[in-house]
């Protein structure tokens, strides 16, 4: 990093305390009511951790070496024996058919000896089904009855039984790709010969964690119809965040997707049973016990997500319940045993559950203002200009610029982030605040990723459309008949009101959700096969796009004039050795430039057919979802985009209801 940009960001910070020192001794209404000096009170303290979550991030962004945010994943050493690993897939009461596709990825993922993959199914249902496909599969099954521990309980029962040195966890829904190990364990075995040359100046390794990377768009992706602007949520954490956690040697552990050592997992008692969130605080205690953990950056697995409002509500409930019983559990404020740099990530993950209290005291203090003349801050318009705004546009020009540092483009930028934190706000912030009392959930249930659109999931648009009323009464109301120096004044107030709305009108269209056309998702995968004509002729193909569904191709000898829309027709293509053999119909013939592409929906033969097809079309990332940002496009943008595209949706729908009089 150069001197300059250091001094952008120490200047950025330097600027925010003064302004907080400011606002801490001269802004807070004392005299006033008790209601207004407490919510003075929450804003303040509001303020204070928002901008010591930036200032963290930017501490550790500064620490990051180039050598650490790249962490180059060895070969596997020549001087140590290659180690058994244990892949353990964990299912509770998911669908069969997507635990298959896990199931079927596994026992194609790569190593040198595959007799020292162990592959495990641990099912704490104890069905029949599971227990027949892992037969049908040929790998261990670990079943259970009467599980009172949740996912902890399962893994560690099934732990009991077994007994490589290490093992992975693939939670049902997350498919591994056929590198995972390629790209984990040369990093132990690394690990192991560091530890033979050099014991004294050296840390086991206690676990890595992959990213979590997912094949579906989002609900921010797929309600704002931004598949190809904005990468998945969960990107800024695993592929930014926990880089970062991962240079200094704490990266958190997720939940999946992740390798161990099994020495240091027994060290600690196995996984944690005392809280809902298990991964998080079992990350915690191998660091505590003297295990370092890493993080890589290109993801080795993909999962699903859900994007009905319900299930990923549910979800965030959940991780925020777990994470505050767990910092609770690791007294994270006064432990002895944590070092500075795990108290930090800690304390940082900790608050990052209370931003959605925060941004509802964001969202109420203008309107408190605007509507009622509830003074929560005393300033002087010019004092605040002053103060306020270089420490505030600084220090989110450097939380901008130090976002995808290193190799890494930019995930996420800050407007964004609010967008992201408005959407959770009226629904997380209760469970934070009733948890951090210690008022627990009565019961938790794992995620479903399918899709549900009732009348009672409509209903989760009322929060918002309330806020985004409020808002846009109180922009009217305080705006209203004020000229010349009044809305200069009133600028600050005005701004907040305007960018709140904003992020409101975006929670409005996430939450109207968007109808669901597609069964299966579309992968980006140029493998070559043949196709069989009407005439009963082979010509070779090129695939553009595969699912479990349909395959689009073109034929590499040229437009073949005896396949036609409708036609029912046969087709191999290639994966490894082995040729899939489909039959479909097709649906659709369409022209790029001089290619013609044939789009056909296909069925795939039971048993090899179909475990060579679901690994060609599972076996690497989505490339047709973005991994990085698009920068040109702002949520402005997309709010416009958004009302254009809902405009004329609801026209067509008028249209044709007219039209049938």
């Amino acid at each position: 990093m150069s001197n300059k940009r250091r001094f952008l960001y120490f200047l950025a910070i330097a600027l925010s305390i003064i302004y907080l020192l400011w606002r801490i001794f001269f802004t807070i209404p004392w005299q006033a009511n008790i209601f207004t000096l407490i919510f003075a009170l929450l804003l303040v303290i509001s303020e204070i951790l928002s901008n010591l979550t930036g200032f963290i991030l930017i501490f550790f962004r500064m620490l990051s070496t180039k050598k650490k945010w790249n962490l180059v994943i060895p070969d596997y050493s020549t001087s140590q024996p290659l180690p058994d690993v244990d892949l353990i897939i964990v299912t509770h009461n998911e669908d069969v058919d997507l635990l298959r596709k896990t199931i079927n990825a596994a026992t194609y993922i790569d190593y040198p000896d595959k007799s020292k993959v162990h592959i495990v199914v641990a099912d704490d249902g104890n069905r029949p089904e599971v227990m027949a496909l892992a037969k049908h599969y040929h790998v261990s099954y670990s079943g259970m009855e009467n599980n009172q521990q949740a996912k902890s309980g399962n893994i560690n029962h099934t732990l009991a039984k077994l007994h490589a040195p290490l093992f992975a966890i693939f939670d049902t829904d997350m498919i591994p790709f056929s590198g995972f190990l390629r790209n984990t364990v040369p990093l132990f075995t690394e690990n192991f010969q560091q530890l033979t040359d050099d014991p004294d100046h050296t840390d086991p390794l206690g676990f890595v964690q992959t990213p979590q990377s997912f094949y579906n768009a989002d609900i921010f992706q797929f309600n704002l119809f931004s598949e190809k602007i904005i990468p998945n949520e969960q990107d800024f954490f695993s592929r930014d965040v926990n880089i970062l956690n991962g240079g200094n040697q704490r990266a958190l552990f997720t939940g999946s997707n992740a390798v161990f050592l099994r020495q240091a997992v027994d060290e600690v008692g196995g996984f944690p049973t005392d809280t809902i969130t298990e991964d998080f605080e079992l990350g915690t205690m191998l660091n505590m016990a003297g295990y370092i953990s890493l993080a890589t950056k290109i993801p080795q697995s993909s999962g699903i997500t859900p994007i009905d409002m319900k299930g990923v509500i549910k979800q965030r409930t959940r991780w925020a319940r777990g994470v505050i019983q767990s910092c609770r559990n690791l007294h994270i404020f006064t432990n002895r045993h944590l070092s500075f740099i795990n108290r930090i990530i800690l304390l940082n993950t900790y608050f990052y559950w209370w931003a959605f209290f925060r941004r509802m005291i964001y969202m109420i203090a203008p309107i408190l203002y605007a509507l009622f003349k509830i003074q929560v801050v005393n300033a002087n318009f010019w004092i605040l200009m002053v103060i306020w705004a270089p420490g505030y546009f600084l220090l989110h020009y450097v939380m901008g610029d130090t976002s995808g540092m290193g190799d890494t483009a930019k995930i996420r930028n800050e407007r964004w982030g609010e967008v992201q934190e408005t959407f959770f706000a009226p629904y997380l912030f209760i469970p934070v605040i009733l948890e951090s009392l210690g008022i627990k959930a009565k019961k938790f249930k794992v995620t479903a990723k399918n899709v549900t659109y009732s009348l009672k999931d409509k209903l989760y648009i009322l929060p918002y459309l309330t806020l985004w009323t409020i808002t846009l009464v109180a922009i009217v109301k305080f705006n209203y008949g004020k000229y010349g120096s009044e809305i200069l004044v009133g600028s600050v107030i005005t701004f907040w009101l305007l960018m709140h709305f904003v992020n409101l009108s975006m929670c409005l269209f996430i939450s109207m959700g968007r109808p669901v056309y597609r069964k299966n998702e579309r992968f980006i995968r140029q493998v070559t096969g043949s196709v069989q004509s009407s005439d009963g002729q082979w010509h070779p193909i090129l695939t553009e796009d595969v699912s479990e569904g349909g395959v689009a191709f073109q034929t590499t000898d040229g437009p073949v004039k005896d396949i036609a829309e409708g036609d029912t027709i046969k087709l191999t293509v290639k994966h490894q050795d082995f040729d899939v053999q489909l039959s479909g119909k097709v649906a659709r013939i369409s022209h790029r430039d001089d290619t013609t592409i044939y789009s056909v929906q296909v069925t795939v033969a039971p048993d090899k057919n179909r475990d060579h097809y679901l690994q060609l079309i599972y076996d690497g990332a989505n490339k047709t979802l973005p991994s990085v940002q698009d920068t040109w496009v702002t949520p402005f943008d997309e709010l416009y985009m958004n009302l254009v595209v809902r405009a004329r949706t609801y026209e067509r729908k008028l249209s044709r209801r007219f039209n049938r009089f």
